[in-house]
């Protein structure tokens, strides 16, 4: 194995460097995400000194892009009186430039408006992998979907899309890459299934929505990490050649590719890989709208990991469906996936790339946050390269978030992404007076919103963290409805999710 492949990321000494001074200043009692990095400051209690020479705070506010500078509250008194939304736009005309193999630059700078709707809708659906995972430890069904697949849209309000969902994605691995992926260090054991995990779905635009859009979109959505905190700790760094690949030398992270192709036959869940889960309902979906006469269209999101995981469905997709499909990936945050080869290899195959990528976010700088930085050498196999396009995002731009903080973890947070989406119009350092998406979601799970919004951190979470009184009055997590209890057995008929739509 080259040497090369092996310093992909940070020094194991400097990784821990950057954990500490991040969450554990020494003096402050505040929570690691309200503490300010003040440029300048010579205070010497501010923050531990961890190593001779090294400006901590200087350094870590260059990587993210940290500003001080304060902005006025764009909140008018009657915000909280206004839909969160813009209506709808009839965009068929648009459909070659958005999903065909038309080039979308021209509606990247400046932002399309119903480009940007439809950017927002796809991460929704990433976002929706995150809010219906079962992430409690103590839940017997831990790892799996909260709801069951013909709830799911409903039940997170997504019904507006227009999409029903035909089939859930499960995944394992035979490496040890996924421990932070599938349970957290303390989980208890799961009655359901502890070798898999849900990791998304695949949906359907339904008539109207496919008159609207000018095609019939199958979307799937790939669930990124848990816990992006322990990314640093638990990256796996080695390139291994793609199946398939042959003569073009495309290699992709081996972590990503064993989460994506790997089977356990203990498990009924992974019987099949996610690989063989969604490639045969995408081929059945494909072949049925095909022989109705329809125009179809395959659009694959993800944030983080779910982001290097559409891009390996994709180059699937692209060599074993219909070549005149669009293949279309909107990936948030998404990391480094494989060498050039590989972008080359999806760039070849017509595959349509659009990263999003916020400045502060450091999970897009990996694998390969030291090396590839300053290596560019082209036609290296073993140097990561990002594939397709990319839009440049700003938490600095937004006057709704603080000023000069760490929280990398909210900085890689996909509602964040989706408020920055909101607000972006032309350049990094501007935010749109249009803006309409709740703000409120942003702190979902973090605490990067300005104190004046008065919106409580890390507000998302169920009522009692889920416990409930039974019939006698105790305590107790309630039982699922038989509609929720995870099944490896999803609706294989059409006629299950298309005649609602109809």
């Amino acid at each position: 194995m080259s040497s090369i492949a092996n310093y992909s990321l940070l020094p194991k000494r400097n990784q821990l460097l950057v954990t500490r001074a991040v969450q554990k200043p020494p003096t402050s009692t505040s929570s690691p995400e309200q503490l300010p990095i003040q440029p300048g400051d010579n205070n010497p209690h501010t923050w531990r000194s961890i190593s001779g020479g090294l400006n901590l705070p200087s350094t870590i506010s260059n990587l993210l892009h940290l500003s001080a500078a304060p902005q006025t509250l764009p909140v008018a008194l009657d915000h909280d009186q206004t839909p969160p939304f813009s209506p709808k736009d009839e965009i068929s005309s648009l459909r070659f430039a958005i999903h065909g193999p038309a080039d979308w630059s021209p509606l990247l700078h400046p932002l399309h408006p119903s480009f940007r709707r439809e950017i927002i809708k796809y991460g929704e659906f990433s976002q929706a992998t995150y809010d219906a995972f079962d992430n409690n430890p103590v839940s017997e069904y831990h790892g799996s979907c909260l709801y069951g697949q013909n709830r799911l849209i409903s039940l997170l309000g997504l019904s507006h899309h227009g999409y029903s969902i035909t089939k859930y994605i499960y995944a394992t691995s035979h490496l040890d890459f996924p421990r932070w992926l599938l349970r957290p260090l303390l989980r208890s054991k799961s009655h359901w299934c502890d070798e898999s995990a849900w990791m998304g779905f695949i949906a359907v635009s339904g008539d109207q929505e496919s008159r609207r859009i000018g095609f019939r979109d199958i979307a799937v959505a790939w669930r990124g990490t848990v816990s992006p905190s322990e990314w640093l700790e638990d990256f796996q760094t080695q390139l291994e050649l793609l199946p398939g690949a042959g003569v073009d030398g495309a290699r992709v992270e081996q972590g990503f590719l064993s989460l994506y192709t790997s089977r356990s036959q203990s498990s009924r869940f992974t019987k099949s890989s996610a690989s063989e889960q969604v490639m045969r309902e995408l081929l059945r979906l494909v072949e049925y709208y095909k022989q109705k006469g329809e125009e179809v269209s395959v659009t694959i999101t993800g944030h983080s990991l779910g982001g290097a995981l559409a891009l390996l469905n994709a180059a699937e997709a692209a060599s074993l469906l219909p070549s005149d499909l669009g293949i279309t990936v909107i990936s948030f945050g998404a990391p480094r996936v494989g060498n050039q080869a590989f972008g080359e290899m999806l760039k070849r195959k017509g595959v349509k790339v659009l990263r999003l990528v916020t400045k502060q976010d450091v999970v897009p700088k990996m694998p390969g946050v030291v090396f590839n930085e300053w290596m560019k050498k082209k036609g290296w196999e073993w140097v990561y390269t990002h594939a397709g396009d990319e839009l440049v995002l700003d938490a600095g731009a937004s006057p709704y978030l603080k000023r000069g903080m760490v929280d990398i973890a909210g900085f890689h947070g996909l509602e964040t992404y989706l408020h920055l989406v909101d607000g972006y119009e032309q350049g990094e350092r501007r935010f749109r007076a249009g803006a309409r998406r709740d703000f409120a979601l942003v702190n979902k799970a973090t605490a990067l919103l300005r104190d004046e919004l008065r919106i409580p951190a890390n507000w998302y979470q169920p009522e009692n963290k889920g416990m409930v009184r039974n019939e006698l009055g105790r305590w107790v997590l309630p039982r699922r409805d038989p509609e929720d209890i995870p099944s490896p057995f999803g609706a294989e008929k059409i006629g299950s999710f298309a005649l609602a739509y109809e």
